[in-house]
């Protein structure tokens, strides 16, 4: 059995009516990354046992609480990973019938050539791009750089923001594009390349926007209301 909900994640912040609220939900662990292998559409085969478990403790936490039972729309990147996470939580989002709406711009970093690739096999193929360095170079032939992936999906949740204006909608996509949004949305140094930032499995982090937001601009007021809640899982 999970550990009861603590008391503290039961509510979140009151939204107001001009407000829009994203909660992004990281997918439970992926088999790829347990096999070492690179994981874009190809060599993403889904949830590991343990990831359809996490995903599971999430929704049992979402039925118990409600906290997410307001939500208008869910989402989830075209990877298997998110796909089936969305898929386990989604009786426990908004109405429980909401449909799954698969976006592409919603997906971790595009690897390109080394998609399906054994991390191994991708060091001795391609090296690894020093993004601190140079964030505009591309991870492997016909993939992103971390400069292009970092606008991509920001401006992916800023469309959904916008398109969802005073809603609050679902999320389920991957630790990068959650980093991405707290280096587009939040007053982050301008220097920092990447935060390194470790969000665990099927956590939830929460935005707030008010204010206007402008097609191909951050200019909305972003404010983060949490980050990496994942006080269903053990430990």
């Amino acid at each position: 059995m999970s550990s009861p909900v603590p008391a503290s994640v039961r509510m979140t912040p009151e939204r107001t009516d001009s407000s829009t609220r994203l909660v992004l939900v990281r997918h439970g662990e992926a088999a790829c990354h347990l096999r070492g292998v690179v994981g874009g559409p190809g060599g993403c085969t889904g949830l590991s046992e343990l990831g359809v478990q996490q995903a599971q403790s999430l929704r049992r936490r979402l039925e118990e609480t409600g906290e997410l039972s307001g939500a208008s729309a869910l989402y989830a990147s075209v990877l298997t990973r998110a796909v089936q996470t969305a898929s386990v939580i989604g009786p426990a989002v908004g109405s429980g019938m909401l449909g799954i709406v698969e976006d592409s711009q919603l997906c971790e970093l595009h690897p390109g050539d080394a998609d399906g690739l054994s991390w191994e096999e991708f060091r001795l193929t391609y090296g690894e791009p020093d993004w601190d360095v140079d964030p505009d170079t591309p991870v492997a032939p016909g993939g992103e750089s971390w400069t292009g992936f970092v606008a991509r999906a920001a401006e992916a949740l800023s469309s959904l923001a916008r398109r969802h204006r005073g809603e609050e909608a679902v999320v389920v996509c991957h630790a990068g594009v959650i980093e991405a949004a707290m280096l587009r949305f939040l007053p982050v140094d301008g220097s920092r390349r990447r935060l390194g930032l470790r969000t665990s499995y099927v956590s939830l982090t929460e935005f707030e926007l008010t204010g206007p937001d402008v097609e191909g601009t951050q200019s909305g007021d972003w404010r983060l209301l949490r980050y990496n809640d994942a006080a269903h899982l053990p430990g």
